[in-house]
């Protein structure tokens, strides 16, 4: 365990959650480390060119799309140990599907001191250009996040389906490709399949497609769009209930308000 009470050293790497695509979405943090970055290393295939553009003349802006891990390390270690500061830029953010603790270690072992700046994840971003909610008061109050079984197994217990049964909202990440997989596991943990599904590909890029679906034409939808990933599914069992939240009921009482009677209680004879 690092000691709490020691000095603090400056990171010469940054691990910089991108978000999904719009650069306008990154933290201003965020903008500031790729800015400030003599490296730029970042995944070609999935970080957006206008996040990258944020580099500063003279940086050295590298695509780590066509390298191993032991060749990024050298790159980062290489520029940290010259004194200069690394921007490893990832898609989304860095706790959720990345590769980061694989690289950090990398660096650790080295002596190379570095930090983690979050993004906003897509299904944060996705939410918000629906404009819905995931939780929705006495509906459900819980967001599961996760993804369809593939080339990484999903351990015992974390299947779709079993998820699925707690019938809350839920966000499926790194599945488009096979979203026949994703629309019967979802009906097998028990969704009606009306449910409803928004389904957002390469949001914040040019092009970005925004759809809304059902679990019962998921499958058809993607096929139809050809969508085959970059793309995250929003399961709402809560969207259309027209249910309150309490906070700010004229009835309800907390630290910074007492409640008062509504012509509503008065009428039932509720005080």
């Amino acid at each position: 365990m690092p000691d709490a009470c020691a000095p603090a050293v400056a990171p010469r790497v940054s691990f910089i959650g991108a978000g999904p695509g719009d650069p306008d979405l990154l933290t201003v943090k965020a903008s500031r480390a790729i800015a400030a970055a003599d490296l730029v290393l970042y995944a070609g295939s999935l970080v957006s060119p206008g996040i990258v553009a944020l580099a500063k003349v003279g940086a050295r802006v590298v695509d780590s799309a066509p390298l191993a891990l032991d060749e990024t390390h050298a790159l980062m270690a290489a520029a940290a140990r010259r004194g200069e500061r690394v921007a490893r830029v990832h898609t989304g953010d860095p706790a959720l599907y990345g590769a980061i603790a694989e690289q950090a270690a990398l660096l650790t072992a080295d002596g190379i001191a570095y930090e983690i700046i979050p993004g906003v994840t897509s299904a944060s971003a996705a939410a918000a250009a629906f404009a819905v909610s995931f939780t929705v008061p006495e509906i459900t109050q819980t967001l599961i996040l996760t993804r369809l079984a593939g080339r990484t197994p999903m351990p015992p217990g974390e299947g779709l389906a079993d998820l699925a049964r707690h019938q809350a909202a839920m966000a499926v990440y790194l599945s488009a490709g096979d979203p026949e997989g994703v629309a019967a596991a979802l009906l097998a943990g028990g969704y009606p399949p009306e449910t409803p599904v928004a389904l957002a590909h390469r949001l914040g890029w040019p092009g970005e497609k925004r759809l809304w679906t059902t679990i019962a034409a998921l499958a058809e939808t993607v096929r139809r769009e050809n969508i085959d990933r970059q793309t995250v599914f929003l399961v709402l069992p809560g969207l259309g209930h027209a249910t309150a939240s309490k906070l700010y009921d004229p009835a309800f009482t907390h630290a910074c308000r007492t409640g008062r009677s509504t012509p509503e209680d008065d009428a039932h004879g509720n005080p």
